[in-house]
């Protein structure tokens, strides 16, 4: 969850920390802090805010913010309430050391009733002042240096940790150093200059070549040196420089009054990103053809699966169910979805021939990193696809296929989702076409149709303003059904996901034939049922289903597919969408769905982008 970020350099690191935890302040918002080696006293400076970076900003202001070195922090509350004295950075027993930290520690408890018999006293309810503690304590103990004395302690420690650490006692020095949780440090060739933080958003405006630490890796960071990477052994380690390309434009909300309204409208730009050099004319036939270069370097052991086990977790499972249907209909492969937090712990039958699917925008989701690590070490293949190029999902997968949609920074997801369904429509195409369980007709067709989405989606974006003011009638309601049959089953899962998340609305979404073994004795004239019911073989049933509703005075809202008459005539709340091949339906379909929650919440006076209790990057368990 936490977002960290660290400076050291020639320049003042006030205004970057601040910059960079605006940037960051999707992972965590519920109190934020800094700390600085002041250039005018040498001293320690440390401001802390509960509430989001603004309210930290208005805390700092006007006090001694000088200074070339310093970490900040923007928190989302694991252990303690959201608060001044449990916001980061937390400062050991002397004042010397301050430390900023994202992950879990699980062993604290057991540290911190250690470190009291040593006369070590807490200010906070939070496992992170346990590390700046024991940190001190084997500097006091052992008289070694920052350096040291951090990988020394860190063998004490179970759980997940991404930390940076400074001492006010050598100002030209920062450590770092993770365990499953992401770290990155930017390098400013010849100038000696670092940044640090929770991933490549705060740093790629001031330098393109990028260190992602691997897990129990420390780096020691010195002013106008090279950077140095020690395991916990300390034994040196080499650092792999890696070269970023990220659009600083998706960072900013070009006119946009939310990041999650402009990730919406993003999406038939970044699909077509997606799908370039991916789909291509055919030399031969100048028929379209999918290439995936993950698909092709690994065409025998893919070929060679028995099953395939999709993991991930919240709307990338979602994306998971319509990839199942995909691999299926077109690969003829049985495919298992699994929640990733429970696949870990479930003691699951994975043999050498299967291949474990892990979906992940950020590529640091905690359980699904677990999870693939697991598949691994009982021999599975892994393929990965993510958003977050670098990240730990994608360095632990065997292959894998990046989306490429951008930073999304709404915590809720939108342009993700669509691009994960998008990715998975492409290496169904490719594995079916490689395994000759698809017709050629049908590939062909599915492809050049796959390439008119981004249009399509346009054409839906252009009602934004009617289901605006459709949103403004529903603010009322505290419960919604959503109801979609076959491919769009899951995006009636993926549109209730959405209302609770940013309207605080009670929403499930269900097949729309369950409804009558139990969610129908909720429905009454006071709760709406949103119904994904377009053109497909399963059509004359959904509406079969709308009339049951519509018999107990139920509310409907249904999504159809342009020129659909006879759902027109039966309920009140009509949206159309373009018509498309059945498989493609999800990527159509679901962008209403985003927006209606949009404009509920909005309607409501709500923060869509950073809703209560949930950070977009679920980086701990």
């Amino acid at each position: 969850m936490c977002g960290i970020i660290g400076y050291i350099g020639s320049r003042k690191a006030y205004p970057i920390l601040i910059k960079g935890l605006h940037r960051l302040e999707y992972r965590g918002y519920d109190s934020a802090g800094c700390a600085l080696i002041s250039e005018e006293d040498s001293d320690l400076h440390i401001y802390k805010a509960k509430g989001k970076v603004a309210d930290l900003e208005s805390a700092a202001k006007g006090k001694d913010c000088s200074g070339t070195i310093g970490i900040a922090h923007t928190r989302w509350a694991t252990h303690g309430v959201p608060s001044e004295v449990n916001a980061h950075p937390h400062v050991s027993e002397t004042g010397n050391l301050t430390l900023v930290h994202n992950g879990i520690i699980e062993n604290y408890s057991t540290l911190r009733e250690q470190l009291k018999k040593h006369g070590y006293h807490f200010q906070s309810e939070t496992d992170t002042e346990v590390l700046v503690q024991l940190i001190e304590y084997v500097m006091s103990k052992t008289g070694e240096d920052l350096a040291t004395s951090v990988r020394v302690a860190l063998k004490s420690v179970f759980g997940a940790y991404a930390i940076a650490v400074i001492d006010r006692r050598h100002p030209d020095m920062l450590v770092c150093a993770r365990r499953s949780s992401p770290l990155a440090i930017g390098i400013v060739d010849g100038d000696g200059e670092f940044f640090l933080a929770s991933d490549a958003s705060p740093i790629a405006e001031y330098t393109k070549h990028i260190v992602y630490l691997k897990d129990e890796e420390v780096g020691v960071i010195e002013r106008g040196k090279h950077l140095k990477v020690y395991d916990l052994n300390g034994a040196e380690t080499e650092a792999e420089v890696k070269e970023i390309d990220l659009d600083l434009s998706m960072l900013d909300h070009e006119g946009f009054p939310h990041f999650m309204l402009k990730e919406i409208f993003d999406q038939p730009n970044v699909l077509k990103d997606c799908m370039q050099g991916r789909i291509v004319e055919s030399p031969y036939s100048h028929s379209p053809q999918v290439i995936l270069s993950a698909v092709t370097s690994n065409r025998r052991r893919l070929l060679r699966a028995r099953r395939i086990v999709i993991v991930s977790c919240g709307t990338s499972w979602h994306a998971g169910l319509i990839g199942k249907q995909l691999l299926e209909h077109f690969c003829r492969i049985p495919v298992e979805v699994a929640y990733a937090s429970e696949f870990r712990y479930s003691d699951p039958v994975i043999e050498p021939d299967d291949v474990v699917v892990a979906i992940s925008q950020s590529g640091e989701t905690a359980d699904t990193l677990a999870a693939i690590q697991q598949a691994k070490s009982q021999g599975a293949f892994v393929y990965g696809i993510v958003n977050g190029v670098g990240s730990s999902i994608a360095r632990e997968s065997d292959t894998g296929t990046y989306i490429h949609v951008g930073p999304e920074i709404g915590v809720a997801s939108t342009k993700a989702f669509t691009g994960q369904v998008v990715v998975l429509t492409m290496i169904a195409l490719a594995l079916g076409m490689a395994k000759g369980t698809v017709e050629q007709d049908e590939y062909e067709q599915t492809i050049r149709e796959l390439i008119q989405i981004p249009e399509k989606i346009n054409r839906v974006l252009e009602q934004n303003d009617k289901i605006k003011q459709l949103a403004s009638r529903f603010t009322f309601a505290h419960n919604f059904l959503y109801l979609g049959r076959g491919w769009n089953y899951p995006v009636a899962l993926e549109g209730a996901l959405k209302l609770k998340e940013i309207s605080y609305i009670h929403a499930e979404g269900y097949p729309a034939a369950e409804m009558k073994h139990g969610p129908i004795a909720l429905v009454d004239a006071e709760m709406p049922v949103v119904f994904i019911a377009t053109h497909h073989k399963l059509y004359q049933k959904i509406v079969s289903n709308m009339q049951e509703v519509i018999s107990r005075h139920g509310r409907i809202i249904a999504i159809v597919t342009e020129g659909d008459e006879q759902v027109k005539g039966m309920v009140e709340d009509v949206i159309e969408i373009p018509e498309t091949l059945a498989c493609l339906a999800p990527l159509l379909s679901v962008v209403p769905l985003q927006l209606l929650s949009y404009h509920v919440a909005v309607a409501k006076g709500l923060d869509v982008d950073q809703p209560r209790n949930l950070a977009k990057s679920v980086t701990v368990e």
